[in-house]
């Protein structure tokens, strides 16, 4: 399945470059939804909330109501979590507030799947350098997502896997680390950062793998009318 991406800054749709320069902004959020209408999931981010400052939750809260979407940013308790779906949210995506410093943050992931459903739950493991970054990317963790991934499964329905290192840079993606995930869990993992050409996204099937698309498709590089062409063809 392809995904597309709905990043929101300031009330606007953004694509940044490693999370923290602003590369460009697209149309109004409704306008962005509308255009990906054919796909079935949407993929919305509050950079604002993800980052502690600021949020966008009506216009969030809109696109939800609006189209299947997954939304993350700034979910920190489980009452955001429930106020989401409760919005019209299909799936909830918890990033930072999935780890402490110690480790997995156990005590608040049962909360959240107790609250929404474990199957609701998307966890975010944003890698960078080969270690998790959290809180908008710009703290790391001396953790590893291939070795922690397994002990999150117990909390969620799949996982949305981030390779920070060419997020936005339009550079292509990292597949062996994408394969060495794959490997180590048989939940439904959604592979984001610097996928660029349809090569990938067909690699990235073969391994059972969704693609949540930006940059190359803010950019023009890939084509929304042949990527929904893709997303609809019989898997192989």
């Amino acid at each position: 399945m392809i995904i597309p991406c709905i990043d929101l800054m300031d009330g606007k749709v953004v694509q940044l470059v490693q999370g923290r320069e602003k590369a460009l902004e697209g149309a109004p959020p409704l306008d962005m939804l509308e255009r990906f209408s054919a796909f079935p999931e949407i993929q919305v981010i509050d950079l604002d909330a993800a980052i502690g400052k600021g949020e966008n939750n009506s216009i969030v809260e809109l696109l939800a109501s609006r189209a299947r979407c997954r939304v993350g940013g700034g979910v920190r308790t489980p009452e955001r979590a429930l106020s989401l779906k409760s919005c019209g949210a299909y799936r909830v995506i918890v990033g930072t507030s999935a780890f402490t410093a110690a480790g997995v943050n156990r005590p608040l992931l049962e909360e959240i799947a107790s609250a929404i459903g474990r199957e609701s739950v998307v966890i975010a493991l944003d890698s960078k350098g080969g270690r998790i970054v959290v809180k908008g990317w710009r703290e790391s963790i001396n953790l590893r997502a291939e070795d922690v991934i397994v002990d999150l499964e117990p909390y969620c329905g799949g996982f949305l896997c981030t390779y920070v290192d060419k997020e936005g840079m339009m550079q292509g993606t990292d597949l062996a680390w994408f394969a060495r995930l794959r490997a180590a869990t048989s939940l439904e993992i959604t592979a984001a950062g610097g996928i660029t050409t349809l090569e990938e996204i067909r690699a990235l099937m073969d391994l059972r793998i969704h693609s949540a698309l930006g940059m190359a498709i803010y950019t023009g590089k890939l084509d929304l009318a042949e990527l929904a062409r893709l997303n609809a063809a019989p898997a192989h």
